[in-house]
């Protein structure tokens, strides 16, 4: 006669399951997660020369709140231009301002006060781009060209998420040797001009915010 305690023990054994080898694919396989990308001093370089090789794009119009102009970029000037369009199609401009407007000089944008800026920022990278002022290009009205870093930099390494633009006629070339100029305005020169004859505060930030409602690369 079984004991109670016996018929437990085959109770058990009888509903034991057999992993096969379906369910131990299940088990064993993991999910991961991509890191995403994000620039630094180290990569930076590297990746522009071959999102240079890549990316034919060379034309970008920008929308403001008064108005927008159109961008022609220099193909020899491969990093900034290559910077500029990624940052164009990562929508990082979007919804920035012209922070600094200096009459008859330049109107400078890419930055503002709004924390949305500065986690944009953080996403893309911390990273600065060498000068590259030796490819025949100066800064006449209408250039576009990098301010540098506000970091300690004696070799004027281009902030990467700023830009500014000449409007002093018929050109401001004492910036030839410390700036790149890295393309030029070929259409809607009057709304720069609209922007730069703005009234400002004693930082020379616009009395009236002037919004980058959308940048696009455009052909």
């Amino acid at each position: 006669m079984l004991s109670c305690k016996d018929t437990a023990t085959n109770k058990k054994q009888d509903t034991t399951v057999v992993k096969t080898e379906k369910d131990s694919v299940k088990t064993d396989s993991v999910a991961v997660k991509e890191e995403p990308f994000v620039l630094d001093e180290e990569n930076a370089i590297p990746f522009f020369f071959e999102y240079a090789k890549t990316n034919t794009d060379d034309k970008v119009k920008i929308t403001t709140t008064l108005g927008s102009f159109t961008l022609q970029l220099y193909d020899n000037v491969p990093y900034h231009k290559a910077n500029f369009i990624y940052l164009t199609k990562k929508k990082y401009f979007d919804n920035t301002q012209f922070h600094r407007v200096v009459k008859d000089f330049i109107i400078q944008g890419g930055n503002s006060d709004d924390r949305i800026t500065g986690q944009k920022r953080q996403d893309l990278g911390r990273y600065l781009l060498p000068p590259d002022t030796r490819k025949g290009h100066r800064h006449h009205r209408g250039t576009i060209s990098m301010p540098s870093s506000d970091r300690d930099n004696p070799h004027k390494l281009a902030s990467p998420f700023e830009f500014f633009i000449v409007v002093t006629k018929p050109g401001s070339y004492h910036l030839d040797s410390n700036f790149t100029p890295f393309g030029k305005v070929i259409e809607g020169m009057d709304v720069v001009d609209l922007i730069n004859s703005q009234p400002i505060d004693d930082g020379d930030w616009p009395m009236q915010n002037i919004y980058i409602l959308k940048a696009e690369v455009v052909k």
